[in-house]
């Protein structure tokens, strides 16, 4: 089975103090349970503060929000994979929309990337979505697809590795999402085009992002076809966070 994942995607909040501060709350509440997990998608300056304050943890997981593909070099600003593996990370985020949208990155820069985090041993989680416009015009499936083309030509072992989360531009951070239904409709396209590419699709963990709370996690995580949530501004308080991993929970 799949396992259900809580992703949570700081961006660019909760430095190292935050941070460490955020798990002193938030660990003495949460207690781990079976096919469950939790990951941390810190920015890179809170990385190994957040892998040491879940290190010994059951089933939970610190991500970085960015890679770039190069293992070294002249690349100021950047992290590499070796970089961010050695501060702890285990996942990266893969071309989330504030990448593509906010700067400029192609789905060419997304397929080098996950190939940087596949071959660092890194779990990429690959990040696809469609805007508002694209949407009206009956795109999102092309656009997904489209998308999703970063990892064609990749073997099928390296695709079992693929975590994907699935984030329409246009419900993030804008109190708007798609509803559940409409999520897991995506979610089921998105299956059948990764068996297309020959993967695994039913061992493919497939997220839902966009405007996840505590008040409809639940709702959401009940759909076959969702694996698991990343959020973004809900995950930033440890009450809320608390909340939404609770979601579905018996």
């Amino acid at each position: 089975m799949r396992p259900l994942i809580f992703a949570a995607n700081w961006k660019m909040h909760c430095g190292p103090t935050e941070a460490r501060a955020f798990l002193d709350a938030f660990l003495v509440e949460h207690a781990p349970a079976p096919g469950r997990e939790v990951w941390f998608f810190a920015p890179a300056v809170s990385v190994a503060t957040v892998a040491a304050g879940l290190r010994g943890r059951a089933a939970v997981r610190t991500g970085v929000q960015n890679v770039y593909w190069e293992q070294t070099g002249a690349f100021t600003g950047e992290t590499s994979v070796p970089m961010a593996a050695d501060a702890g990370a285990t996942a990266a985020l893969v071309g989330h929309s504030e990448r593509r949208h906010v700067f400029g990155e192609t789905i060419e820069e997304t397929g080098r990337k996950v190939r940087a985090v596949l071959a660092g041993g890194l779990i990429p989680v690959l990040c696809v979505g469609e805007k508002l416009d694209e949407r009206e015009r009956g795109d999102t499936i092309a656009v997904v697809e489209g998308q999703l083309d970063a990892v064609r030509g990749l073997d099928p072992q390296a695709l079992s590795r693929l975590v994907i989360a699935y984030e329409p531009v246009w419900a993030i951070g804008t109190g708007r999402n798609a509803t559940p239904h409409d999520a897991a409709e995506v979610h089921a396209a998105i299956r059948h085009h990764l068996a297309a590419v020959g993967a695994p699709a039913d061992r493919v963990p497939i997220l839902y992002g966009g405007s996840v709370k505590p008040g409809n996690a639940t709702e959401l995580v009940a759909e076959a076809e969702i694996d698991g949530v990343l959020v973004g501004g809900a995950s930033l308080d440890p009450a809320s966070w608390f909340a939404i991993v609770q979601a579905g929970r018996d």
